[in-house]
């Protein structure tokens, strides 16, 4: 993995060796410490094709719940898909026209309207299947906005929105939950669709529509904005206990979205439309379970409840406030950079901690761009150098002429943005590690007594306390401990019906095979995945009946299909990010039940493997359309389209989705690894650290603060001569990722990190995992504590409820289970 996306191309015909290959005997005739300026514009130019530029520009990018309210809208549907909207007006104008005679949408009055909506949900109840179509057809309509009646995109949007919550009050959402629910038990299209050999799009036309009216109504009424009515207001949060806690069904409806994802994976109906599923199925859960800044509320309201003290910062605010680092050196393999440079650093012995002293005095994250001009700053950043040639390079620097004043490179960082946190277990294993070296003995988890302790031991121990951190999660075990401890004594625990209780508990028996399948899709739809034979198909819904003949159309189905597999990414981390923070909150246990899962199913590799390519070329796509967006492409006439306008895209400097899914499944990682050694070992099995550092080219400050958490974690492990040759990359982590008092990351001495226990340490979280899910959610296991009934009469006198029609086979029953069966009189004698 770290050879495939690590090297980057020679710099051509240059006077040294190549990177990889021996050093030749025979001195070169012309031996230049630099690289001429011809062969450095060629290496220049050939690492900007390979790597993208280093010198990127900052990303002006808010990391928030979803994208704008219309690109979210836009993604629902596939370019593909574009001449089903003239499909969807055409039938809503076909029954419009015949019930109201010379009259448009819009100047309905609400009565006018709603008793139209009602007498098309009356259409819904026929038993004609293309009858039903289009009646759902017309709805979809209203659901987009009528815009054919409409002027301007913010006119689309606006009915758009009034549809509805006027569709919703009327009992639309129900109505196509049945449907729904039928078109996934119908086995007739399931087995049509296993028979063809390519699946398209006419395969799942009736799914598309009913899921298309279902994620309009979601997405618009979950949305909040500041010139809603009232009634709005209460129909959101009647919508939303509605999804959350379902009264008609037994599970909630996000379950039932979750089924369709495994079914799809399970190869039995390959003709769902999986990017309206999951799409519907992230918003489902952001609006139930509340997005980034409810969570961060939630967990302020339960540490008050806990009589806990408040938290030091708001996570979200100290991220935005953050600026990104300038990348470190990006080049080709250390060893080899050391090979080319061994004979020029060996003449040079001392300029390493010069270096050090000068790198010390510049602010790190300060932009070069500003004092140097691009030719000079291409040659002190030319990537085949190594970081330690970094410095070397910098402690020249002041001599050259052309150099920003140094009172401008003199800038050092006003503050950590993290206060430091120390955990209960830190202040344990400092005070025992004190009391052997001073006394010789320990006193266990006694953290109180000082006595016969130096007063420097008495002062560290006051710090500690002060940065002393209790986490929910602490809590939340503790109480685990004492209920398996005291079961009895302790009784029956509260748990309190909140929708992530409600979800966790009918996700549970099925969760592995979730997890599974919510991988197996994101695997298929990575950039860096190849097409296997054995993988499933993802595009059933973005596929043509007719194939592209021109260039032009084939051009157009490739950035569809491009588009499609980044909308999947997307809806996957972000609705699998959401899960874990959720459960993490909710209780420690779920989180972790979920984490095991997904590491059992690889997805630690698998996002590795996602990283594994020019992040900087994935970020900076350009698989989009402006002109085929919805809503641009219903009011506004297409332009024609040429090869050059799709190869030109849009004027973007990033694609949201893109850099969002990158966010998303670094966090993800994080989440797995946080406190895991033996998960963090993965990390380091698998390579992760030049992958990690490449994505360090992105200047976004929150996607760099989680490549350097990522890499913080395992520095440990790196050994002397990686931190040695990243000294840009530890520094970069000092500055931007909080301090924990007594981790020793940048040295390797942590007691915690010893390799025997990594086995043991996923076994006893598992152990307390089942434990905690069998106690809170086995019932019939509980039935140990009962009283047991030892009177004869009285059991035989108990009376049993029997299904109504036993006494039709009560004959049959007696025949089979009493008569035909021997009674062994001598097995009595066993019992006595």
């Amino acid at each position: 993995m770290e050879a495939a996306g690590g090297a980057a191309p020679g710099p051509g015909p240059g006077p040294g060796p190549g990177p990889g290959r021996a050093r030749p005997a025979q001195p070169q005739p012309q031996p230049q410490p630099q690289p001429q300026p011809k062969n450095r514009e060629l290496f220049r130019s050939q690492r900007k094709e390979s790597e993208g530029s280093v010198d990127c520009p900052n990303l002006e990018f808010e990391y928030r719940d979803a994208d704008s309210h219309s690109a979210e809208l836009a993604e629902l549907y596939s370019y593909t898909e574009e001449p089903e909207l003239s499909t969807n007006r055409r039938c809503f104008e076909e029954d419009f026209h015949a019930q109201v005679q010379g009259r448009r949408w819009l100047e309905l009055d609400g009565a006018q309207q709603k008793a139209y909506v009602m007498r098309l949900l009356d259409g819904l109840e026929v038993v004609n299947r293309d009858k039903r179509l289009k009646v759902a057809r017309a709805i979809l309509y209203l659901a987009q906005g009528v815009f054919g009646d409409c002027d301007n995109e913010g006119d689309v949007l606006h009915w758009s929105r009034h549809n509805s919550f006027l569709l919703y009050r009327l009992g639309t959402f129900t109505a196509f939950l049945e449907l729904l629910n039928m078109e996934i038990d119908n086995s007739q299209a399931c087995s049509s669709a296993l028979r063809k050999p390519a699946i398209s799009l006419a395969d799942s036309t009736e799914l598309r529509v009913l899921l298309s009216v279902m994620y309009l109504m979601v997405e618009n009424i979950r949305v909040e904005q500041e010139t809603d009515p009232p009634e709005w207001k209460s129909c959101r949060e009647t919508f939303r206990l509605e999804l959350s806690f379902p009264v008609h069904t037994e599970e909630p409806f996000a379950l039932l979205l979750f089924t369709m994802v495994t079914k799809f994976c399970s190869g039995h109906a390959p003709h769902f439309p999986m990017k309206k599923v999951l799409l519907l199925l992230w918003k489902v859960l952001l609006f139930t379970l509340g997005g980034f800044e409810a969570l961060q509320a939630m967990k302020v309201r339960k540490r008050e409840e806990l009589g806990l003290p408040p938290l030091p910062e708001d996570s979200i605010q100290v991220m935005r406030s953050m600026r990104a680092a300038s990348p470190p050196t990006y080049s080709i393999e250390l060893t080899e950079q050391q090979q080319q440079k061994r004979g020029h650093r060996s003449r040079r012995p001392l300029v390493k901690q010069d270096s050090l002293d000068i790198y010390n005095e510049r602010d790190p994250f300060k932009n070069d761009e500003a004092g140097i001009d691009e030719e000079e700053n291409d040659d002190v950043d030319s990537g085949i150098e190594g970081e330690l040639d970094l410095m070397e390079r910098d402690a020249i620097i002041p001599t050259m002429p052309a150099q920003r004043p140094p009172i401008e490179r003199v800038s050092f960082p006003k503050g950590l943005p993290w206060a430091p946190k120390v955990r209960q277990k830190d202040i344990e294993h400092f005070l025992e590690a004190s009391r052997n070296k001073f006394i010789g003995f320990t006193l266990g988890q006694d953290t109180e007594t000082l006595i016969g302790l130096p007063r420097p031991i008495h002062e560290s121990v006051k710090t500690l306390k002060q940065h002393k951190y209790v986490s929910i999660s602490d809590v939340q075990i503790k109480n685990e401990e004492e209920l398996e401890k005291c079961p009895m004594s302790l009784g029956e625990e509260e748990v309190q019906e909140t929708p992530c209780e409600i979800l966790y508990r009918a996700m549970l028996y099925n969760l592995p095979q979730y997890m599974i399948a919510l991988l197996k899709i994101l695997l298929a739809a990575a950039p860096t995945s190849k097409a296997k034979t054995d993988s499933i198909n993802i595009l059933a819904d973005v596929l043509p009946e007719e194939m592209p003949i021109t260039v032009l159309q084939s051009m157009k189905l490739g950035i569809d299909v491009n588009r499609h597999k980044e909308i999947i990414v997307k809806s996957i981390s972000a609705l699998l990010l959401l899960l874990l923070k959720h459960f993490k909150l909710n209780h420690i246990y779920q989180f972790e039940y979920v984490s095991q899962h997904l590491v059992f199913a690889n997805c630690i590799p698998l996002i590795l493997k996602f990283f594994n390519q020019n992040i900087m070329s994935y970020i900076t796509a350009k698989n989009s359309i402006s002109v085929l967006d919805y809503p641009h492409c219903t009011v506004y006439d297409l332009p024609e389209l040429t090869a050059e306008s799709l190869e030109a895209g849009d004027n973007n400097q990033f694609c949201w989705r893109n850099l969002f899914s990158c966010i998303n499944l670094l966090r993800i990682l994080n989440k797995l690894t946080k406190w895991k050694h033996s998960r963090t070992m993965m990390l380091v099995v698998f390579k992760s650290a030049p992958i990690l550092k490449r994505a360090l080219k992105v200047k976004q400050a929150m996607m760099q603060l989680y490549v350097l958490k990522l890499l913080k974690i395992q520095t440990k492990y790196l050994g002397r001569q990686w931190r040695k040759s990243n000294m840009k990359t530890m520094s970069a982590i000092y500055q931007k990722v909080r301090h924990r008092m007594n981790d020793d990351w940048a040295y390797g001495n942590d007691i915690d990190a010893r390799p025997w226990d990594f086995q043991a340490e996923e076994c006893t979280l598992r152990a307390n995992i089942e434990a905690f899910n069998s106690r809170r959610y086995d019932k019939p296991q509980d039935s140990e504590f009962a009283p047991v009934d030892n009177c004869l009469q009285s059991v035989l006198g108990q009376r049993l409820e029997l299904p109504e029609d036993f006494h039709y086979s009560y004959e049959l029953w007696l025949e089979r289970e009493v008569f035909s069966q021997p009674i062994r009189w001598e097995e009595l004698l066993h019992y006595q």
